[in-house]
């Protein structure tokens, strides 16, 4: 063995063991990606497209092409504030997206008001139903505000067939109203916003957006959206990677100028293949790859096979 790094599997102690430093995407806090993304052909066209009409962007591509990372450097060159995400699943909802009201949390509250009169307590609870309401990503994109907030609904592919058309609405009307405030008659309720701790003013339980916001949607392509949805979207497909674009990913990324020729150019090479084979294989896999093969441990040329095949499977498979 010639990559002995830091955990052996012998169950010795090592307290002076220091782990390497972190590749540039895994430092905490994050810093944005923006700088190194590099827009493929067509793409700065379909966001200011997009920007001009207030349409939601859909951009599909295989995983690990850049399609997040377009709404940071929008978002940074715009100066439209912290991207908001609203990561889709299967058991996503429109109403998770737009806010949340607590129901629960706020019948044990009164029921904590109720055991506390009746021990004569003083009263510290709190029965505003504004209190047990929070606004999910999409609601907060949609408050009204000076300049457009970013939104990023990412894997728009993997939600229940009804999703896409239960956007349709809000998303033409830039509004929603929130119908537990205005069951309850609250004419001015302060909801806490998606992701701080600021709160927004609401009026009669109705929101409706001043600016439009920005909104990237992103696909892998798993799924056939429905026409009305996708008439109401701007359309951009990301290109199959080629060596030169792989090349400068790696450039920008790891500051590592991949040579012509060798092991780090065969790994490229056979990274694009694979993309055009239609194997789903990542940008991301191939970086962490080549920012561990490029470092300081020496590994003969079994380990290298080895964590190559390791960090290089298929997203397909088990």
């Amino acid at each position: 063995m010639t990559w002995n790094p830091y955990y052996r599997g012998d169950g010795v102690e090592r307290p002076d063991t220091r782990l390497p430093d972190p590749p540039p995407w895994r430092t905490f806090p994050r810093v944005l990606s923006a700088g190194l993304f590099e827009p493929p052909e067509g793409l700065v066209a379909a966001v200011n497209a997009a920007l001009a009409l207030r349409r939601p962007l859909l951009i599909t591509g295989s995983p690990g092409t850049g399609k997040s990372t377009v709404i940071e450097q929008v978002a940074a060159e715009l100066a439209l504030g912290p991207v908001l995400r609203w990561h889709v699943t299967s058991r996503s909802t429109l109403g998770d997206a737009l806010y949340h009201y607590d129901a629960l949390g706020r019948i044990h509250a009164h029921r904590l008001q109720q055991e506390r009169a009746r021990a004569g307590e003083p009263d510290a609870g709190t029965d505003d139903i504004a209190a047990f309401m929070t606004l999910g990503p999409l609601g907060t994109a949609l408050l009204p505000s000076d300049r457009p907030r970013a939104l990023l609904i990412d894997e728009i592919d993997k939600a229940d067939l009804d999703l896409p058309g239960d956007l349709l609405d809000v998303l033409e009307r830039g509004e929603f109203r929130i119908e537990e405030l205005r069951r309850e008659g609250q004419e001015l309720a302060y909801l806490r916003m998606s992701g701080e701790d600021a709160k927004h003013p609401v009026h009669g339980g109705h929101v409706q957006c001043t600016e439009f916001p920005f909104i990237v949607m992103t696909s892998n392509g798993e799924q056939e959206l429905p026409a009305p949805f996708l008439r109401r979207c701007l359309r951009y497909t990301m290109p199959r990677p080629t060596p030169k674009l792989v090349r400068e990913v790696v450039r920008r990324h790891l500051q590592l100028d991949v040579p012509e020729s060798g092991p780090l150019a065969d790994l490229v090479d056979d990274f694009v293949r694979r993309v055009g084979d239609g194997e789903r294989v990542a940008i991301d896999q191939l970086l962490g790859t080549l920012h561990l093969l490029d470092g300081p441990a020496k590994m003969d040329a079994s380990e290298r096979s080895g964590l190559i095949g390791l960090l290089m499977k298929n997203l397909s498979g088990a």
